[in-house]
């Protein structure tokens, strides 16, 4: 299980930078339609699918397909939103991507008990393609870039640039922490309450979901509380820094309680606080990376945070199931993301010193000593 919950984070990592870069050059509503295409006929084909191999193969293929959302979904708030909207833009998209797993788990896991696997991922797979019409008609052409429409003078960003950046490598390991948390919870949630707090299946499905519409509230809410106050003066720096550090740090401590805890309903509690303040991460993570980048390289810069992060996605799953079967427990696989966020805590606050856009025509990097943290 561990294994098949890590295929799909390979290979969707690893897309991220290619899917990025493509996503700074070409329409990304066709980029976006094509993917979602592609991971909805891997999901389709899960239901049909016999045997480890070729699940795995699927698994990678969905990753793939998946691969070009958030580079698309980045570059379109960059191009429509002003910095003190894109937090409650994000919230929302970031909201649904919530609901989502808390819906997958509380129908899901109903649809199971009551019929089998497959069916779920038949019901999953063909119902999101009723999504892309409304796509496809509703959604215009985000193709041109200011240097490709003449409003600025900028060049071409390319990969080195971002690699060269300090503030890139800053958000990109705090995306780690995040991918790493996030696909624990994920992946490993309805186990653990079944398993280890003994919860039935219909009862794991209603609990399980909980923690996920809790994330979904809190995002919309600390999107929408980060842009008030930037739109009041507070600056973007203060705000965003904020909401990440605060974010990460309340989500390790009510991780570690909820892992302490002998009360089975008082450790959902617990794990609901601790998605909920994973929410005020998430509304403004990407609002942070958007005003850094600028139009010029929001696709690049948030499809290789993005492989960064899903790389933590990567191990996670595989290493709790490890350390759950060498230790007959969860506990060290809650101590290990709880320590984790604290990586991610340190990388906001001592890396990034100013949230600003940078200036892609400089020849001195950030990572410069003479520029260490500047923001022309």
């Amino acid at each position: 299980m561990g294994l098949l919950f890590s295929a799909f984070f390979w290979s969707y990592a690893l897309s991220q930078i290619v899917a990025g870069w493509f996503v700074d050059r070409f329409d990304v509503k066709w980029l976006y339609a094509g993917g979602f295409v592609l991971w909805s006929v891997a999901t389709i084909l899960m239901g049909f699918s016999s045997g480890f191999a070729m699940f795995l193969t699927l698994r990678l293929i969905l990753g793939l397909g998946e691969s070009v959302a958030y580079p698309a979904t980045s570059r379109m708030i960059v191009m429509n939103f002003e910095e003190h909207r894109r937090g409650l833009a994000n919230a929302l998209i970031d909201a649904a991507t919530k609901l989502g797993p808390a819906l997958s788990l509380l129908l899901g896991g109903l649809l199971v008990s009551r019929y089998d696997w497959r069916v779920l991922f038949l019901v999953v797979g063909i119902g999101g393609l009723f999504w892309l019409p409304a796509w496809l008609i509703l959604v215009p052409s985000q193709k041109k870039s200011p240097q490709q429409s003449g409003d600025r003078m900028t060049r071409q960003v390319g990969f080195r640039d971002l690699l060269v950046r300090r503030e890139v490598w800053a958000t990109s390991i705090g995306f780690f922490c995040l991918g790493y948390t996030w696909a624990f919870l994920l992946s490993w949630l309805p186990a653990y309450l079944e398993e280890s707090r003994g919860f039935a299946k219909g009862t794991m499905a209603i609990l399980g979901s909980l923690p996920f519409l809790s994330m979904a509230a809190t995002a919309i809410f600390g999107g929408w509380l980060a842009d008030f106050l930037i739109q009041r003066g507070s600056t973007p720096t203060l705000i965003r820094k904020s909401f990440l550090i605060v974010g990460l740090l309340l989500c390790s401590v009510f991780l570690t309680a909820s892992m302490l805890t002998n009360d089975a309903h008082l450790c959902v509690m617990l794990l609901c606080l601790a998605c909920a303040s994973l929410g005020f991460y998430t509304a403004n993570v990407w609002a942070m990376t958007q005003t850094l980048a600028g139009p010029s390289a929001a696709g690049q810069w948030t499809g290789f945070q993005n492989a960064i992060g899903n790389m933590g996605a990567a191990l996670s799953p595989a290493l709790t199931g490890w350390l759950v079967k060498e230790t007959q427990t969860y506990s060290s696989a809650f101590i290990a993301a709880a320590s984790v966020l604290i990586v991610g805590v340190f990388a906001y606050a001592f890396l990034i010193r100013q949230v600003a856009p940078l200036n892609w025509n400089e020849t001195s990097p950030s990572l410069s000593p003479n520029h260490a943290g500047s923001t022309p």
